[in-house]
């Protein structure tokens, strides 16, 4: 493994948008270091001032010539423009021996550049928000849990669920409030999703069209798969005495969703790009984002493992100890955040900001080794992220039961 480059202490936050809040405030509290880059200086101080954060951080017009310029070993980058920007970043990074970190899903252009970054000593990390990110915490820890309490070796069947999605706080006609760019939503419509259903994988072309209701805590949400959960399966290290029954990884939305976008999804089956760019510039336009509105992000991550001839478990809320749960038994737990923001910050800034943040804190520290990482890659990682996000108010229960 070859030596990481020593954190320098200076941290360049790229974009303000949406997804920007109290995490890069909890940065400056960290380091003194800290320069927010945004379209034009004044964008940039504007994005200080709302966050409390002027004097506290240095405001920058972003050009990546002009980031390049300013990078020095042991920078460290964080990204919050869209993914399709993240490999001439990470590039720069290698170049100026920086390193690198996001909350978006790893794209192959970026793992083309993790040989490189890796073989200079520099930390990538990627998935390290919301949904990558937290989600990746939650579900670490319950099948660490359910594989302490029925071991690795032991035949079983398992449920694996992760939903996660931004909403209207108060619902509205249609049952949606945009936290990130329209293009960019229609865009995940489009994408295929594959997953596993009644034991099989399962393709679909259309998302939406595998869209149906899923409780959570009592309330009806409707629920659709997003993009390839099937890696995840070793990602979260699941046992291979283990069989999926489903695993899936998806969208969560308000019920009565899937009926108020019908107009949308006639037209996503016969646009093409110019016409979805089109498409989501009326939607932008037709339901802005103002001040005065409350988003609520929920994210649901649940886990249910059924060992042969089981009937229900005894509610027990053990459920941690090697070989609590035999044959005729059924281990499950589960992990929900529930999150209305408020006048000073949107529910969806803190919960990507946040974990972001404090992935870079682990870069600054040192305890992320050189290449690739995605949130927190383990079990025990993962416990202590959970941990530190408590301590820094980020809310949320576990429930575990057999």
């Amino acid at each position: 493994m070859p030596d990481l480059v020593p954190a320098s202490g200076t941290v360049h936050w790229i974009g303000a948008g949406l997804s920007t809040g109290s995490g890069l405030a909890a940065l400056c509290e960290h380091t003194d270091g800290v320069r927010l880059w945004h379209r034009t200086v004044e964008r940039a101080a504007e994005a200080l001032d709302r966050l409390g954060l002027t004097g506290r951080a240095e405001p920058l017009a972003y050009t990546l010539d002009a980031l390049t310029g300013r990078l020095a070993p042991g920078d460290v980058v964080v990204s919050m423009l869209p993914a399709s920007e993240h490999a001439a970043l990470l590039a720069a990074c290698v170049t100026r021996r920086a390193h690198f970190a996001c909350s978006s899903y790893v794209s192959d252009a970026v793992l083309e550049q993790v040989p490189a970054a890796t073989g200079a000593g520099l930390v990538v990390l990627t998935e390290a928000g919301l949904d990558p990110g937290i989600d990746h915490l939650f579900a670490h820890s319950l099948v660490a849990r359910a594989r302490r309490a029925i071991g690795d070796d032991t035949a079983a069947t398992y449920r694996l669920t992760s939903y996660c999605g931004g909403v209207p706080a108060v619902p509205n006609d249609f049952r949606y409030r945009f936290s990130w760019a329209p293009f960019g939503v229609l865009n995940a419509l489009r994408s295929t999703a594959r997953y596993v259903e009644n034991g099989t994988e399962t393709v679909v072309a259309r998302p939406w069209e595998a869209t149906r209701e899923h409780l959570v805590d009592g309330e009806t949400f409707e629920v659709y798969p997003n993009r390839d959960s099937v890696p995840f399966i070793e990602q979260y290290e699941l046992p291979r005495a283990w069989r999926p029954q489903t695993f899936v990884r998806g969208t969560l939305r308000l019920d009565g969703w899937l009926r108020a976008w019908d107009t949308v999804f006639e037209r996503l089956r016969t646009g093409d790009d110019a016409g979805i760019a089109a498409l989501a510039k009326e939607l932008a336009a037709a339901h802005p984002t103002t001040d005065t509105d409350r988003d609520r992000v929920v994210l649901a991550v649940s886990l249910e493992v059924r060992v042969p001839g089981s009937g229900t478990g005894d509610g027990g809320d053990a459920g941690d100890q090697a070989g609590d749960v035999g044959n005729g038994s059924v281990w499950s737990g589960s992990y929900l955040l529930d999150l209305e923001g408020d006048e000073e910050e949107s529910a969806m800034a803190r919960c990507v900001s946040r974990p972001l943040a404090l992935g870079v804190r682990h870069i600054l520290d040192g305890s992320l080794s050189p290449g690739l990482s995605r949130a927190a890659e383990t079990a025990p990682r993962s416990e202590q992220w959970l941990r530190e996000l408590r301590h820094q108010g980020l809310e949320f229960t576990l429930r575990v039961a057999g």
